[in-house]
């Protein structure tokens, strides 16, 4: 319960961080760390407004969306402490239950007939399909490493103390980071502030949403972040008492952040021919993680 606390508090300030780091990064003043936040209980206010053409789909896909989020963070531990789901294999059903929303938001996108929000589709499930072995190689490596295939367990058992897995942890944490920025659709694979269809990804897919609907999907996002953040956490925090696990929590959500605010103001966006090259890349990073871990249990040969 504690884990779903933190990253509900963690995914409220989380975007809004990244996007005073890109304005104090360009030398302006920018809008507040919460203003998100603020845009998404104003568009929960609203009504949505459905398309002729929609159906059932479309309407409630935005819902099995958040839900699949929500799902996802029952299986995330806080150092010591389970998360409320919690069994063998559980990094699968949470890779999964995430997959089971994006197809939702992916069939409801083609829903709409629109062949713009189509082809953002495509996008998102082609960047969606190849982020997914560096997930499991970096998982599988990890439970290979300490003898589990729980979350809680893996990063419980984790410990820190020789270069190797030091080195290990912070390739892990790069290709974490680079996932969680290709699930939100994220610089350098996506612009979220794009106004030309032809180039947007995630962008494309919401033009259609509106009110309740676009406010739920934004808030699923913001909560997505702060979940990769928190596994992120707990590759540090091991068998951290609570008291310095909690800051440590927030500290690290925070340089993850501050973190991606940079990237994205320092990095121009890949042309959408290199976008596919650079996320497969990340599954040759989880094997150097896979080749370390056979290093530190002596059976590289």
């Amino acid at each position: 319960m504690l884990s779903i606390l933190l990253i509900i508090i963690a995914g409220f300030f989380f975007t809004g961080v990244i996007i005073r780091t890109k304005s104090i990064a360009s030398g302006r003043k920018g809008p507040g760390i919460f203003q998100p936040i603020k845009d998404v209980v104003r568009l929960f206010k609203k009504g949505a407004v459905y398309s002729e053409t929609t159906s059932i789909i479309f309407q409630i896909a935005p819902t099995i969306y958040f839900a699949s989020v929500v799902m996802a963070m029952l299986v995330v531990p806080f150092g010591n402490s389970k998360g409320i789901i919690s069994f063998n294999g559980d990094f699968i059903f949470f890779a999964y239950v995430l997959a089971l929303g994006k197809f939702f938001s992916i069939i409801s996108a083609m829903d709409t007939g629109s062949s713009f929000e189509g082809m953002g589709a495509s996008r998102e499930a082609l960047y969606s399909m190849f982020a997914e072995p560096a997930f499991f190689v970096l998982m599988g490596s990890l439970a290979l490493l300490t003898g589990h295939t729980s979350f809680q367990e893996i990063f419980q058992d984790l410990h820190l103390g020789s270069y190797i897995s030091y080195a290990l942890t912070t390739l892990a944490t790069f290709v974490l980071v680079m996932i969680a920025m290709i699930e939100n659709s994220r610089m350098p694979i996506d612009d979220p502030k794009t106004h030309l269809e032809l180039t947007m990804i995630h962008e494309v897919m919401i033009l259609d949403n509106s009110g309740f609907d676009l406010g739920l999907i934004l808030t699923t996002g913001y909560l997505k972040f702060a979940i990769y953040g928190a596994l992120i956490v707990n590759l540090f925090i091991g068998s951290f008492d609570i008291q310095y696990a909690i800051p440590l929590f927030f500290t690290i959500q925070f340089l993850m952040a501050v973190s991606i605010g940079l990237i994205e103001s320092f990095m121009a966006r890949f042309r959408m021919n290199h976008n596919a090259q650079f996320i497969v890349v990340l599954t040759s990073v989880s094997l150097l993680i896979f080749f370390g871990v056979l290093l530190m249990l002596g059976k590289f040969i």
